[in-house]
């Protein structure tokens, strides 16, 4: 039991009681992630500063087929997009961002974003990138449960900004 106790191995009550909460709520969550994130999607597909949008949910997606079979058309609140000026232009669109928070982790209640040639793939030079599948233009988007406006007013706006 020593090793337990010193070790963690055995939650807490409230720990547990998260835990369970978080489990409860789950399902509403991820409801509004896919809801969010496939008008995230569709919008950004329209937009000039944007030259590539990855979402299987999206009606051109070549993974749309198996995202109905699998997911029932819910693909994730993950998505990515290519933004046009590449690692410049991605540095500035985070930088640009109020709302959406630059963090490297995914699936949070709030907002993320991540440029990966700026940050988690920083030391990578062009070809090593590449290699890595790895695009300097990519920037990862976690949508969050937050107002899809709001959201959207805040990619639009950071968008603007990185294309001065």
């Amino acid at each position: 039991m020593v090793p337990l106790r010193n070790t963690g191995s055995a939650l807490s009550p409230f720990n547990s009681f998260l835990i369970m909460q978080g489990l409860e709520t789950l399902a509403l969550r991820m409801e509004r992630h896919c809801e969010n994130s496939e008008k995230v999607a569709q919008f950004l597909q329209d937009h000039p500063a944007v030259e590539w949008v990855n979402y299987a949910a999206l009606a051109n997606s070549p993974y749309k087929a198996t995202c109905e079979k699998i997911c029932g058309g819910k693909a994730s609140g993950i998505l990515s997009f290519g933004i046009k000026g590449g690692r410049e232009a991605g540095a500035k669109f985070i930088d640009a961002l109020d709302m959406i928070l630059r963090l490297v982790n995914i699936g949070d209640a709030k907002s993320l974003a991540c440029h990966p040639a700026t940050t988690t793939h920083r030391q990578l030079d062009a070809d090593e990138l590449k290699s890595a599948g790895v695009s300097e233009d990519l920037v990862r988007l976690s949508i969050g449960i937050e107002h899809v406006d709001d959201i959207i007013a805040d990619i639009t706006q950071a968008l603007d900004k990185s294309q001065a």
